[in-house]
């Protein structure tokens, strides 16, 4: 008996010491084309129209290339909002006539808010998806961060 309590509780240790996915769980498949599928967190939001827009201090951004097939690609943001108040928003589209994958990243908040002017760090994974063969070049506010070849296969 005390043999499989001890069992019991070190699987019970070893499932909460599992990392959690950073992709949303909607994400496209493989058989899906690609297209912004952002945590809803970060997404624009109803109301965000009366809220003043704001920019953001990118630190860092990566492309990551996932080890699956066809390749998935993702983007790692690190970087700072002017202050606790403001709120990530991340947008992207599909890529454009010349393969360009344009996210825009910014923050947004209540113009009325009083708030302590200290940088609020963040770090988010931005899932591209899948697609079809090509050359693409990814751009964060306009400006490129980097490319990377897919070999597709998407239908």
């Amino acid at each position: 008996m005390k043999r499989l309590s001890t069992t019991l509780i070190v699987c019970a240790l070893l499932a909460a010491c599992n990392p959690a996915t950073s992709m949303p769980p909607d994400s496209p498949t493989n058989n899906q084309t690609p297209g912004p599928e952002l945590p809803p967190i970060y997404a624009p939001r109803a109301g965000d129209e009366k809220l003043s827009r704001g920019g953001v201090f990118i630190d860092s951004a990566d492309i990551l290339t996932m080890e699956s097939y066809p390749l998935q690609f993702a983007v790692l943001l690190k970087g700072n909002l002017p202050t606790p108040c403001h709120e990530l928003r991340l947008v992207y589209n599909k890529p454009d006539s010349q393969n360009r994958i344009n996210l825009e990243v910014y923050s947004v908040s209540d113009p009325n808010a009083i708030c302590a002017q200290v940088l609020q760090s963040f770090e988010q994974n931005v899932y591209l998806g899948s697609y079809p063969s090509g050359h693409y070049t990814v751009l964060v506010n306009g400006e490129q961060l980097g490319e990377f070849d897919s070999s597709g296969l998407l239908q």
